[in-house]
């Protein structure tokens, strides 16, 4: 993507004009069958991606595609609702062009959620999983290509790539909640088919404990620009060769959605108290 600083600023300041110059606290992406925390939102002020200035939309079923800035608590929060996908041939510029434009909106914390399937088997569907690190198998990053030091440096550092203060948060107020939780290592894939047995065998060699087609983008983009994030993701269903089924993304949504709940309840606790 050309002159992406420049779009980015477009974009801002179209968004701007919707929503106002009040401060944004925190930002949130919404995975596949996730969108339901937006119930828990007052105040909304929706804009489609198609109205935004180089914003893509995503033909996948479970992302609509809007930005709503609304407030939960005291914090007003930016959600994406629905995310575009590398696998739908957009560019990982593309992919990740909203995180460009938060920092230029100055949000400075971002919560990151996701649908995937385990490859560790002490997981199962409908666990939520606290991401600790990641390992990024899709063959490219969207950091490549001429760097523009108004975003940030050149060689990022990726040594804490989800934030132990906020994962920290994320774990005590899932205990003070009595919500069930895992920690693990997520590896992101460019699919869009399911992955293969001896793929997932290779995975799960190199530590991956879930795996799914999104997040690992938009996490490097964040920590290139200095955005704290946490992500979290909800276990839809096992990895190829582990359930003895075939996928589809129809169940993946479908779990995503009897988990939402729960999941809500969690990621709202945790905005409030950010």
């Amino acid at each position: 993507m050309n002159n992406l600083y420049e779009k980015a600023e477009e974009a801002k300041e179209f968004i701007l004009k919707r929503i106002g110059n009040e401060k944004i606290d925190v930002s949130i992406i919404l995975g596949s069958g996730l969108g339901t925390l937006v119930d828990h939102l007052s105040d909304k002020i929706e804009i489609p991606y198609s109205q935004i200035p180089h914003f893509k939309t995503s033909g996948v079923k479970g992302h609509e595609g809007k930005i709503i800035c609304a407030t939960m608590g005291n914090k007003r929060v930016l959600a994406f609702k629905g995310r575009v996908h590398f696998y739908e041939g957009y560019s990982m510029k593309e992919v990740t062009f909203n995180i460009f434009v938060l920092k230029l909106l100055q949000v400075n914390k971002l919560i990151i959620t996701n649908s995937c399937g385990a490859i560790n088997t002490m997981l199962e569907p409908g666990d939520l999983m606290i991401l600790d690190d990641f390992i990024n198998l899709m063959g490219t990053n969207p950091l490549i290509g001429t760097n523009d030091e108004r975003f940030g440096t050149r060689f990022p550092d990726m040594s804490e790539p989800y934030s132990l203060n906020l994962i920290d948060l994320a774990i005590n107020i899932a205990k003070k909640n009595k919500i069930n939780y895992k920690k693990g290592c997520y590896a992101g894939f460019s699919g869009p088919y399911y992955e293969s047995v001896s793929e997932i065998r290779a995975f799960k060699s190199m530590g991956a404990d879930a795996i799914g087609m999104s997040t690992v983008p938009e996490t490097i983009v964040a920590n290139y620009l200095g955005i704290e994030c946490v992500a979290i993701a909800c276990i839809t269903n096992m990895a190829t060769g582990i359930q003895k089924k075939k996928h589809s993304h129809s169940n993946v949504v479908e779990v995503a959605n009897q988990s939402s709940q729960l999941f809500s309840k969690w990621i709202s606790e945790i905005i409030r108290q950010m």
